[in-house]
Order: C-alpha cells, then structure tokens, then sequence
C-alpha cells in the first residue's frame, strides 16, 4: 500500500486520476475541475477564454451550452422516445423492460440472449449470449456499482447529472455477416456530418479498433492513440447514405452532436447521441489535428 500511495505522490497525474476515481474532486466548480482535468490528461493548459483544438471547444460547450432537452437525449431509455419523434421508430432497437434496482430484473422473462445498459452513464453494459451460462452475480455487481454513481462528476457533462439511473434490457443484436458489430460515429457540425468514426468490437476496449473517414469512405490522417487502428477498411454500409441522412437530422440545431448508428442485417439502428465524445479528452495524434477538427466548431461569439 505504501508503494502505491509513495507511486501517486511521484507522479502528480496519477495523484488527480486517483482522487478523481474515489470522488474527492466532486466538490470542485466544473471550471477548475476542468482545467485540473485537461491539464492532467491532455498534458496542457486548458484555454476557454479562446478555445481553439476541438478538445477545448467541447471543453467550452460543457460549461456554456446547456439545456434541458439534452437530458433525454443522453439517457439511453427516454432518447428512443426522443429519436422516434424525429425520424421514426424503424430504427430504434426492441427494448425488453425497464427498472429501477438489479433485483427488480425478472430474468425467467427475458428471451436466452438479451444486453443490460444502465441509462445513466457510458460503462454499465452487459451481455448476455446464452442464460443457461450467464453470471447473475457478476452482473449485479456491475450493474450496482454503476447505479450508485452520478456520471457526471467523472467528465462534468452536464446532461448526465440529472438522469435517473435505471436498468434496461434490449435485444441482443448480431450481423451473421459481420464477426464483430460495427458502429458509425457521425461527427455533425452545425447540424451537418463531416466525417466518421468506424468502431468494431467496442465490447472490449482492449480490443477494440477504430478509424477515422471521410464521408467518401476515406481514411483520414489522424487517429486515436488509445484505440487499435483498423488496417483493412470493410466495405462501405450499403445504407451509409441513408445513415447520413439520418445523422442531419438528429444533429439539426447544435453546434456538435456525434449520432451513433448501427448496420444490422442491411437494416439501420440507432445506438447513441454523444455531446461530448471521451467527455472533451479525445487523445489524437498527430496532435495538430485537434486544431483542424477544431475549425469545423464555430462556437458563439461570446
């Protein structure tokens, strides 16, 4: 134990990740717990008086663009209300039953493969492929760990504050086509997409591999450094128009909204809305990209 504290005094960045993962930062005001966080992950200073790289614009946007909307459109049972309003319920995937408590899951009423989601956060996801091998007792204990704490306080992402956390189960969805499922993470800019993220087997973070691409399906010359690259890009989605389409949609009105969509069995299906991608702590490299991206949000004058 000695170590490991004698270890965090040493290394200043480990001691504010440390204190900030046992919660002794939540009494912090978001700008200067924002300015110790951005020091502390992306290695400088922090600049929202005059935010130039993307990180520091969606930085800027969590303190100064707030609204009430945003809170259904983060928490992952009301958004599907939210997204069959704006383009329909064709694309919403079947949810199974909604709760308050773990223990209040009646599993003999859930089909032999279903996934659990909290609907307050981004890490409280379990899948189940078959009953007959899955760990209750494993689940709970996830499930329940991230029922207790407010997602907010981890990025200072405004919307998460205020969402009743709750569990609810889905359909399990699988691509015969696909070895892993693949997600489509649309950036929009002022209502409009200008590229996108390919994800695969987001599942697994260790795993997980990702690509930057034009809305020509091309690569484009940055990536991130905490995710595998993607060597060998697939096929571009039959239905990738149609998904951009969709993408405008959702992300009319604001100045940065990431809509994530799935391609399923030649059929499209909404994932998720993000505000705020890696909560404004995206690692790109070559750095200098985080200043490219960042012209493409034309934040308000003021």
């Amino acid at each position: 134990m000695l170590n490991k504290i004698n270890g965090i005094i040493k290394k200043p960045e480990k001691a504010v990740l440390w204190a900030n993962w046992k919660g002794y930062l939540n009494w912090l005001p978001d700008k200067i717990y924002l300015n110790i966080m951005y020091k502390s992950r992306m290695k400088k200073k922090l600049n929202l008086k005059n935010p130039k790289t993307f990180n520091e614009k969606l930085q800027w946007l969590k303190i100064y663009d707030r609204h009430p909307k945003y809170i259904q459109m983060v928490d992952k049972y009301e958004v599907k209300k939210y997204i069959t309003e704006k383009i329909g319920p064709d694309y919403i995937i079947p949810t199974y039953g909604i709760w308050n408590s773990f223990d209040e899951i009646n599993f003999a009423t859930l089909p032999n493969q279903f996934v659990l989601k909290c609907t307050h956060d981004c890490g409280g996801l379990i899948i189940c492929r078959d009953k007959s091998t899955f760990d209750i007792e494993i689940a709970r204990n996830k499930i329940n760990r991230c029922l207790k704490r407010n997602y907010f306080y981890n990025g200072r992402e405004w919307p998460y504050k205020n969402v009743k956390p709750r569990v609810i189960a889905e359909k399990y969805m699988e691509d015969p086509s696909s070895i892993v499922l693949k997600d489509y993470k649309f950036y929009c800019f002022n209502g409009k997409p200008e590229f996108v993220q390919l994800s695969q087997g987001m599942e697994k973070h260790s795993t997980a591999s990702m690509a930057f691409l034009t809305l020509e399906w091309g690569r484009l010359p940055f990536e991130r450094s905490d995710f595998l690259r993607i060597h060998k890009l697939p096929p571009k989605p039959l239905n990738f128009e149609l998904m951009k389409s969709l993408a405008e949609k959702l992300a009319e009105g604001h100045l940065f909204l990431r809509v994530d969509l799935y391609e399923i069995n030649e059929n499209v299906y909404f994932s998720e809305l993000t505000f705020s991608p890696t909560s404004g702590f995206i690692p790109i490299i070559p750095h200098e990209y985080d200043e490219q991206v960042g012209r493409l949000l034309v934040l308000p004058n003021k």
